[in-house]
């Protein structure tokens, strides 16, 4: 169990007896409406009061769509997720450090798998939430397309340049690019000419200022940018299925447990879509088909 922060209690102020028995006090008419507006003013604020908290690690290349989803959670239920967006990697070993997450959402299953491992997952509450596309972008929006095969002289077309990618043995989309690279038989050539950034987002940011010609990064990181083009979608058989999954850790409350089921519900399927994520059909309960 991971240590949670204790819930603040508030004393409820109580009314002063008179100072002075000689004094009248309040007649009972404006005693009572003085009472009443007491709690009229203790009942607008209880909401806010129990308004719960949840703090959620998620996979950088989530970002757009967590914003949405973080806002609509708390139209719906009153509740706040805090998100907090870095590397899948850089996100589980601080969970392994004893960091407060309560909802963690990788970009690959074998983070998540590490921290089940671990027993840092709550049992029974995990499920692949998405699906991706990788794909290689270049700077500006009207960029020629390239040709993704065997064969393609692609340290060539960078020069002296280099490709923008994740880390490549650590963050799941670098993970998947070199795996798809080294499919195509272009990952030796091209190796020397990476340049490796802590997350995705920060790749395609090399991209989109232009400081790199071409970078690899997830389909919904590029539909995100306007200083992109897709110049090449790698095949999907030339890396490991990109799934994301999403699961409690231990320790988690109510609040976490709500925003998990939110995650899978219509409106956080909604901006999942909005964004290009292919969203996983939750599975069918025995006997759902009757």
């Amino acid at each position: 169990m991971r240590p949670r922060a204790a819930g603040s209690i508030f004393p409820v102020n109580h009314i002063a007896p008179d100072p002075d028995p000689a004094m009248p006090s309040l007649r009972p008419p404006f005693a009572a409406l003085a009472f009443g507006a007491g709690l009229a003013l203790a009942a607008a604020l209880a909401p806010a009061a129990r308004a719960g908290e949840v703090t959620v690690f998620a996979a950088a290349s989530l970002k757009n769509a967590m914003d949405e989803i973080a806002a609509a959670f708390a139209e719906e239920t009153g509740d706040e997720a805090r998100i907090s967006l870095a590397g899948s990697s850089a996100l589980a070993r601080q969970i392994q450090q004893g960091a407060p997450a309560e909802v963690f959402v990788s970009a690959n299953s074998e983070w998540m798998d590490r921290l089940e491992a671990d027993g840092l997952l709550a049992a029974g509450a995990r499920v692949d939430l998405l699906r991706n596309a990788l794909v290689l972008v270049a700077h500006g929006p009207d960029a020629a397309p390239l040709a993704l095969a065997p064969g393609l002289d692609l340290a060539g077309i960078l020069g002296e340049d280099r490709l923008a990618m994740a880390l490549v043995e650590a963050v799941p989309a670098g993970i998947y690019g070199k795996a798809a690279l080294e499919s195509l038989g272009l990952w030796e050539a091209v190796a020397p000419r990476v340049a490796q950034t802590d997350n995705v987002r920060a790749a395609l940011a090399l991209v989109a200022a232009g400081e790199a010609p071409l970078g690899v990064v997830y389909a919904t990181d590029a539909a995100a940018e306007p200083d992109v083009s897709v110049v090449a979608t790698f095949p999907e058989d030339s890396h490991p299925p990109i799934v994301y999954p999403a699961a409690l850790l231990t320790g988690a409350g109510e609040t976490a447990a709500g925003f998990l089921a939110f995650l899978q519900g219509p409106r956080a399927r909604a901006a999942f879509e909005r964004q290009g994520f292919a969203v996983i059909p939750a599975p069918r309960a025995p006997g759902a088909d009757g």
